[in-house]
């Protein structure tokens, strides 16, 4: 019998030794850091919980109003979201989320800010036990929750916590699912190359039921083609098609949205029912095939010219929007039914609303004179822009104000005296060509 080979006989020399010293001061490191990073978005917490007191404060001073309580909170929020460059919603959200941490978990918060758990475990602490509405029986929720988030990963807390927060407090699953059930809501998120997401926040078994249907018709599309489209040569030999059951199913929910007709067909076929508010922006050069310059999706952005091509063809509800090339701004719209042609040159131009950081798109906005029209202010474009009901409350309710500058910039004053411009969106996406690189002469 020979003699055993060594563990070691095929490994590089020390190789283990000197690597395993290096990852051990990798890990301290981002624990540390981790932990940093923690106690700073705990402090973030509690300045936001603050912000959400000033804002009551601010509510009592501006009293009653025609526009609700939440004024004060909706003042705040915009001049924090202007100074982070963030959408005002967006903080309010967060300050209404810190608000609920450093006020009804507290301990929460606290193990937060000694890095002892990160942002993801409170989410679910907090998630979990919001149905908790009696103080003392929410402690120990949160007492228990803790013990297991200092070990475990959130995913692994999530049930856990749920388990916790049933046992303490039994109606507390119902009145979530209760809530839960009130923010159902359908969004769009932007995607890269010329894709969005259609998010559908839906009980979850009409969320799976849908799902299902879906993958049913898809099978019956792809079983009804493959039957149809058989080679004719050799009729047992099934056609090829080359989508995968998620690419049949977008296709499925596409054609049932918009043409009733889940036939699957893809873009090209759903282009001609749209019945959307669709606004598409097409530079002059590339009209005139002198350049390659992508039409604009407003809300959204470049769009390949090939399909903008297409889709201009084929639906007649499309704004053309016509863009100068060395400024940005729209010179020309058109539409085949047209509205009112200031309509349809401010709807080109802002897109959505015009306080920085919104996008609500222009048809769900309300054009508002800068200057009231009883104050002497004129009808036209330089005293015109689309805002929100949000942002259009707050210009004529609170101590935001705002004056139109050249090229269609609108210049936000806050209430604390800081201005922030917000540039129309067609300048936003503009640059400018390059300058060509001299050459020398030849010789």
């Amino acid at each position: 019998m020979g003699t055993p080979a060594s563990p070691d006989r095929h490994r590089g020399p020390s190789v283990s030794s000197r690597v395993h010293g290096r990852v051990t001061a990798l890990v301290d490191d981002l624990v540390a850091t981790r932990r940093k990073i923690a106690a700073l978005q705990a402090r973030e917490a509690r300045l936001l919980a603050y912000g959400v007191d000033l804002a009551l404060e601010r509510a009592a001073e501006l009293g009653s109003s025609r526009s609700g309580s939440d004024l004060g909170i909706r003042e705040i929020a915009a001049e924090l979201g202007a100074a982070m460059r963030v959408s005002d919603r967006t903080v309010q959200n967060r300050m209404g989320d810190a608000s609920a941490l450093v006020g009804r978990f507290a301990g929460t918060h606290t193990t937060l800010e000694r890095g002892e758990i990160d942002t993801a475990h409170v989410r679910v602490i907090v998630d979990a036990g919001a149905g908790i509405s009696d103080d003392t029986a929410r402690a120990h929720y949160e007492q228990l929750a803790l013990e297991i988030a200092r070990h475990e990963s959130p995913n692994r807390l999530r049930p856990a916590a749920r388990a916790i927060a049933a046992s303490i407090d039994p109606d507390s699953p119902t009145r979530l699912r209760r809530l839960a059930t009130d923010a159902r809501a359908v969004r769009i998120q932007d995607l890269d190359d010329g894709l969005a997401r259609l998010v559908a926040d839906l009980p979850a078994p009409l969320a799976y039921a849908i799902h299902d249907r879906l993958t049913q018709v898809a099978r019956h599309v792809r079983d009804t083609r493959v039957a149809v489209l058989g080679d004719e040569q050799n009729p047992a030999e099934p056609a090829p098609d080359d989508r995968t059951m998620d690419q049949l199913r977008a296709d499925v929910l596409s054609d049932l949205l918009l043409t009733a007709t889940p036939a699957a067909h893809g873009d090209a076929d759903v282009t001609t029912r749209i019945a959307g508010r669709v606004q598409v922006t097409i530079p002059l050069r590339s009209l005139a095939g002198t350049s390659d310059e992508p039409g604009i999706l407003a809300g959204y952005g470049a769009v390949d010219p090939a399909l903008i091509r297409d889709l201009a063809g084929r639906a007649p509800g499309w704004d053309r929007v016509f863009t100068d090339a060395d400024t940005g701004l729209p010179v020309a719209v058109d539409r085949y039914r047209p509205d009112a042609a200031l309509k349809r040159y401010l709807s080109a131009r802002d897109e959505h609303c015009r306080f920085p950081g919104c996008r609500r798109p222009a048809h769900a906005c309300d054009i508002d004179h800068t200057i009231d029209a009883a104050r002497g202010g004129r009808t036209d474009p330089c005293n015109l822009a689309h805002f929100c009901k949000r942002h259009h409350v707050l210009k004529h309710d609170t101590a935001w104000t705002v004056t139109q500058r050249p090229g269609g910039v609108l210049e936000w004053t806050s209430p604390t005296g800081r201005t922030y411009n917000d540039n129309p969106a067609p300048t936003v996406r503009f640059t400018p060509d390059p300058e060509p690189t001299p050459t020398a002469a030849p010789f």
